[in-house]
C-alpha cells in the first residue's frame, strides 16, 4: 500500500472516530505578520514590475517560512487537516498580479510544504495522523452571474476557462502530496461545478483518485449563496461529486451558520463540515469573538450531532482551532443519515421527485418546436418577451421548465446558452430546474455549462450505438444532470409494449452497471406516439406507453418516467377541446400506472371530471383501445366541441346561468377568472356579511379543488389557477371586511403565518387569515419560503399566541417537523397549528407532535375550523380539555399506523418468502 493510500485509509478511520479538526484562518495568521512589499517579493520577485503585496500565495516561494510556521501552529493546537495556501493558485486570480505562469509552481510548493508539515506533525504523533487539503478556491469571478447591470446574459468568465484553470491547479496540489481536493468558499454553484469537472477529468486521465472536499458560503441572513441557491439546492447541485464532505464556510459566524449547517447535516447522505468566521466583522473588518466565545456555540453543534469536521475562516487563530478541538473532543461524530433515493434536482430551490411524488408538470411554452409564439422570439432575438413566456410557466405551475432551440436556421448553441444565461439573472424562473432539450449533443453541453443547479438533460438513447450512449451518460454524470432516455436504439425507435420494455431494461443495464449512472437520476421516456391517426396498427400507442410505463416502475429501482404528452393527441391539432380531453385522460389513467412527469402545456388540461361525458367516453375508447371503431366514433363528435375554450361553446355559456355560489365554484374548479369580480359582488350583496362568501361559496368551491386534485383527476397546474382565481375573489372582499370592522377592537389574540420554507403556495394560509381576522384576531403574515429560524423569531418579537404552518407539497411536510423540532429546542411554549393540502392528521400525529412537547401541536382540516382551534387554544378554561382530548387522538393515530405497518412488514415478508422460498 503506498504512503497515499496508507493516509487515505486512516482518514477514513477517524471519520467514524471522532470529529476531525481543520485549520483556521490562514489569511488572519498571515496579517499578524505585518508583512511588507519586500517579504512578497524576496529575492526572486524584486525586480516584478508590478506591486505584489496582498499575494498571499505568492509566500509559498517568497516567505515559505511563514506558511510553514502558521500551518505548524495550527497543528500544534490540534487541526488533524491542513489547507494548502492555494486559495487564489489559479491563473483568473493571479492575473491581478500578471503571475499567471507561476500557478502550476504555487499549487505544488502549497501542498509540498503542507505535507512535510503535516508528516514532522505525524512522526510526533504516530496515532493521530494528519492529512494536507489541496484547496480550489472560488477565483475571483462568477459563472452564473454578469459583472455588467446592462448586459444579465454576458460572463466574463467560462466553464470551459474556469475548467482550464482548475484543471491545472489540480494536478500541481496532487503532485505536491495533498490527501484531498478541497474546493470551498463556493458563492457561484457553477464556478463549483466547473472545478467538479475538472478535479474528475484529471482523476481520470491521470489514473489517481482523492477524496473531494466541497464547502459553500451562505453569504448573508438570506440563507443563499450569492448566485441565490438555498443550501439544500446547493448540494443537490454538488452531490454528483460523491464527495467524502460538504460543509459550510466562511461569510457568516458560527451562530448565524447554525440554522444551514442543521439542513445540511439531515440532508447530506456524507459527512458535513463547517469552518466559520469567528463571528461578523466589526466596523473596522476586524473579527472580535474570543475562542471560548467560538468554542461554546460550535460545542452546541457537535452536541446536536451536526459535524464530522469542524475547523475556523476568517479571523480564526489557532487559539480558536485549540478551544474547538478541546470543546467537541468528547462528542462522538455525526452519523450519517440514510437518505432515501430519490432524483433531487435543483434551481435556486431544491425539487425532489420520486414515485410517490405527485406528477410533475414540465412546461414546454419555452420549447421552438412546440410553441410558434416563443419561436418567433427567439428568432427575432427579443429575448425579453421569451423571458416572459418562460416566467408564465412556472407561474402556471411548471416545476421544470423544458427549453428547446432546435431550428434549422437558428444558431441552436448561441441561443441555448444566451438564454440559460438570461434566465439565471430572474429569480422567480430560475428558482425551478432546467430541462436542457435538444437532439444535438453539442447544444446540450454548451447548455450544461450554463446552469448552476441540478438539471436533466433531454435526451440521450443508444440510437448512434452503445459507446456513443455510455460516451454522453459518463459526460452528463460529470456535469451533474439527470438523463431522459428515449427507447430508442440502432434498429429503432420503440413503437411496441415489447419493444419499449426491452430497450428500458437494456439501458437500465448498461447506466446502472457500466457507467455507474444513478439509478434514480434516469427518467425514461417509452415515447408517446399520436392516436385515433386512422391508422390501425396505432390504435394500441397509448397502452403500449401506459403498460412500459407500469414495467419500469415495476421492474427498473428507482427510475422514473417522462413524455411528450401532447404528441397523443397531434391527430386533432385544430381541435384544442378535444386535445385537452385526450392529455386529461390520458395522464388520468397513465399516471396511475407510473408515469412520474410529462412536457405539457399547463394551459391545454381539461379536469378529468369536467370532461363532457360523452366526450370523454369516446376518448376513452381511444385511449385506452376499448373499441375497434373508437377513431371513428371520436371523429364523428369531435366537431361538436371545436372552439377556444376547454368545452363546447355552448356550455361555456349555460354555466353562466347557473345560481351565483354555482358559478363561483364553476369559476374555482375551471380556473376562470373572467366573472370572478363580478360573482363575487353579486354573492356578497346577497349575504348577511362579506366573510361569508369566502366561509360559504368560495371554500365549498376549493373544497371541490382539493377533492379533485387528491384523485388524481386535476394537476398541480390546475390548482394553481384556482387559486389565482380564489385571491382576485378574497381581494375584492378585502376592502367590505375591512369596513366591516370599524374601530377595532381589542384582538381575541395574535397568530402568525406562513408558509414553511421550500413552498411558495399560499391561498390556504390566507383564507386561513381573512377568516380568523374577520374573527377578531391579529394576523402575523409571514408569506412563503419562511425558514424555521425567521418564523420563530417573528413569534418571538411580535409575542406571538400561536404559530401557524401551511404547506401544499410534500417537501412541506418534513420542513414542518422541522420547525416542531426547533420550538422544542428553543423552549417553546406556544400551540402550533397545522395545515395545508398534504398535511394530515395522520402526519401530524405520527411525525410532528412526538418532536413538541411543550404545548398543543393541532391539525386543522380547512380554513372553516381554524376559529373553533384557535378559541380552544386560547382560553383557560376550554384548552386543556380540547388539548387532552386531541392528543388522545393522536395517540390512538400513532397505535393505529403502527400495527398497519407492522402487518405489511409481515405481509411483505410473506409474500417475499412465496417468491423467493431459498431466502426463508
Amino acid at each position: 500500500m503506498s504512503d497515499r493510500s496508507a493516509r487515505l485509509q486512516a482518514l477514513q478511520n477517524a471519520l467514524k472516530e471522532r470529529i476531525l479538526i481543520l485549520d483556521g484562518g490562514m489569511g488572519t495568521m498571515i496579517q499578524s505578520y505585518r508583512l511588507e512589499e519586500h517579504d512578497y517579493r524576496g529575492t526572486r520577485f524584486a525586480d516584478w514590475p508590478s506591486d505584489v503585496k496582498g499575494n498571499n500565495d505568492l509566500l509559498l516561494l517568497s516567505r515559505p517560512d511563514v506558511i510553514a510556521a502558521i500551518e505548524k501552529a495550527y497543528l500544534d493546537a490540534g487541526a488533524d487537516i491542513l489547507e494548502t495556501n492555494t486559495f487564489n493558485a489559479t491563473q483568473i486570480s493571479q492575473a491581478d498580479y500578471g503571475m499567471e505562469a507561476l500557478v502550476y509552481e504555487l499549487n505544488v510548493e502549497g501542498a509540498r510544504i503542507a505535507r512535510q508539515v503535516a508528516d514532522a506533525k505525524t512522526l510526533e504523533t504516530p496515532d493521530k495522523p494528519r492529512f494536507v487539503a489541496g484547496v480550489l478556491g472560488p477565483t475571483s469571478r462568477t459563472c452564473s452571474i454578469s459583472p455588467d447591470v446592462n448586459d444579465p446574459g454576458y460572463r466574463n468568465v467560462t466553464f470551459d476557462e474556469l475548467v482550464e484553470n482548475y484543471t491545472e491547479a489540480t494536478r500541481g496540489l496532487i503532485e505536491g502530496g495533498a490527501d484531498l481536493i478541497l474546493i470551498e468558499t463556493i458563492f457561484d454553484t457553477l464556478n463549483a461545478k466547473a472545478a467538479i469537472f475538472a478535479v474528475q477529468q484529471v482523476f481520470e486521465e491521470d489514473q489517481v483518485e482523492l477524496p473531494i472536499m466541497i464547502s459553500g458560503t451562505i453569504t448573508d441572513a438570506s440563507g443563499r449563496t450569492l448566485s441565490g441557491q438555498t443550501t439544500e439546492a446547493f448540494w443537490n447541485s454538488v452531490r454528483h461529486a460523491n464527495p467524502i464532505s460538504v460543509g459550510l464556510n466562511c461569510a457568516l459566524g458560527a451562530k448565524d451558520l447554525r440554522p444551514y449547517l442543521e439542513e445540511l447535516s439531515t440532508k447530506a447522505d456524507t459527512h458535513v463540515s463547517a469552518h466559520p468566521n469567528a463571528g461578523l466583522p466589526n466596523a473596522f473588518g476586524e473579527y472580535d469573538e474570543t475562542p471560548a466565545e467560538m468554542a461554546a456555540v460550535v460545542e452546541e453543534f457537535a452536541a446536536s450531532g451536526f459535524l464530522n469536521i469542524i475547523g475556523g475562516c476568517c479571523g480564526t487563530t489557532p487559539p480558536h482551532i485549540q478551544a474547538i478541538a478541546e470543546a467537541v473532543a468528547k462528542y462522538k461524530p455525526r452519523t450519517i443519515p440514510d437518505i432515501p433515493k430519490a432524483c433531487r434536482l435543483s434551481g435556486l430551490e431544491p425539487f425532489t421527485i420520486d414515485r410517490q411524488s405527485l406528477f410533475v408538470n414540465v412546461g414546454e411554452r419555452t420549447n421552438i418546436t412546440g410553441s410558434a409564439k416563443f419561436a418567433r422570439l427567439i428568432r427575432e432575438e427579443n429575448y425579453t418577451e421569451a423571458l416572459e413566456v418562460a416566467l408564465q410557466q412556472v407561474e402556471a405551475g411548471a416545476q421544470v421548465i423544458d427549453i428547446n432551440m432546435d431550428e434549422g436556421m437558428l444558431d441552436s448553441q448561441a441561443a441555448m446558452v444566451r438564454f440559460l444565461n438570461l434566465i439565471a439573472g430572474e429569480p422567480d424562473i430560475s428558482r425551478v430546474p432546467i430541462m436542457i432539450d435538444s437532439s444535438k449533443w453539442e447544444v446540450i453541453e454548451a447548455g450544461l455549462k450554463c446552469i448552476q443547479g441540478k438539471g436533466i438533460v433531454n435526451s440521450i438513447s443508444m440510437k448512434e450505438g452503445v459507446e456513443q450512449f455510455k460516451h454522453h451518460a459518463r459526460l452528463c454524470k460529470r456535469y451533474g444532470a439527470a438523463v431522459v432516455v428515449m427507447a430508442f436504439d440502432e434498429v429503432g425507435q420503440a413503437d411496441t409494449a415489447a419493444r419499449k420494455r426491452e430497450i428500458c431494461q437494456r439501458s437500465y443495464d448498461i447506466l446502472v452497471n457500466e457507467v455507474g449512472f444513478p439509478p434514480e437520476d434516469i427518467i425514461f421516456d417509452p415515447n408517446i406516439f399520436a392516436v385515433a391517426t386512422g391508422i390501425e396498427e396505432h390504435n394500441n400507442y397509448a397502452v403500449d406507453f401506459i403498460e412500459a410505463c407500469a414495467y419500469i416502475r415495476d421492474h427498473l429501482p428507482y427510475a422514473l418516467t417522462s413524455g411528450g404528452v401532447s404528441n397523443v393527441s397531434f391527430s386533432f391539432r385544430g381541435n384544442n377541446p378535444v386535445r385537452e380531453a385526450i392529455h386529461s385522460v390520458f395522464l388520468y389513467h397513465e399516471i396511475k400506472n407510473g408515469l412520474t412527469m410529462g412536457i405539457v402545456n399547463a394551459g391545454q388540461l381539461e379536469i378529468y371530471d369536467e370532461i363532457p361525458a360523452a366526450l370523454r367516453e369516446k376518448v376513452e375508447d381511444v385511449v385506452l383501445n376499448r373499441t375497434a371503431h373508437g377513431t371513428d366514433a371520436l371523429l364523428a363528435i369531435a366537431d361538436d366541441y371545436k372552439g377556444g375554450g376547454a368545452t363546447k361553446e355552448v356550455e361555456n355559456e349555460e354555466w353562466r346561468s347557473m345560481p351565483v355560489d354555482k358559478r363561483l365554484e364553476h369559476a374555482l374548479v375551471k380556473g376562470i377568472t373572467a366573472y370572478i369580480v363580478e360573482d363575487t359582488e353579486e354573492c356578497r350583496q346577497q349575504s348577511a356579511r362579506p366573510i361569508e362568501v369566502i366561509e360559504g361559496p368560495l371554500m365549498s368551491g376549493m373544497n371541490v379543488v382539493g377533492d379533485l386534485f387528491g384523485a388524481g383527476k386535476m394537476f398541480l397546474p390546475q390548482v394553481v389557477k384556482s387559486a389565482r382565481v380564489m385571491k382576485q375573489a378574497v381581494a375584492h372582499l378585502i376592502p367590505f371586511i375591512e369596513a366591516e370592522k370599524g374601530d377595532k377592537p381589542e384582538a381575541k389574540g395574535k397568530i402568525l403565518m406562513a408558509t414553511v420554507k421550500g413552498d411558495v403556495h399560499d391561498i390556504g394560509k390566507n383564507i386561513v387569515g381573512v377568516v380568523l381576522g374577520c374573527n377578531g384576531y391579529d394576523i402575523v403574515d409571514m408569506g412563503v419560503m419562511v425558514p424555521a429560524e425567521k418564523i420563530l423569531q417573528t413569534a418571538r418579537e411580535q409575542k406571538c399566541d400561536i404559530i401557524g404552518l401551511s404547506g401544499l407539497i410534500t417537501p412541506s411536510l418534513d420542513e414542518m417537523v422541522h420547525v416542531a423540532r426547533e420550538m422544542q429546542r428553543q423552549d417553546f411554549h406556544l400551540p402550533l397549528m397545522i395545515g395545508g393540502a398534504t398535511t394530515s392528521k395522520a402526519h401530524t400525529a405520527v411525525k410532528i407532535e412526538p418532536k413538541y412537547s411543550n404545548d398543543a401541536v393541532i391539525y386543522v382540516t380547512d380554513a372553516s375550523r381554524a376559529v373553533g382551534v384557535a378559541t380552544q387554544l386560547l382560553s383557560k378554561e376550554l384548552k386543556s380539555g380540547f388539548v387532552e382530548k386531541t392528543r388522545q387522538e393522536y395517540v390512538e393515530v400513532r397505535e393505529r399506523t403502527a400495527n398497519r405497518s407492522a402487518r405489511t412488514e409481515r405481509l411483505s415478508y410473506a409474500q417475499a418468502i412465496a417468491a423467493n422460498p431459498q431466502y426463508a
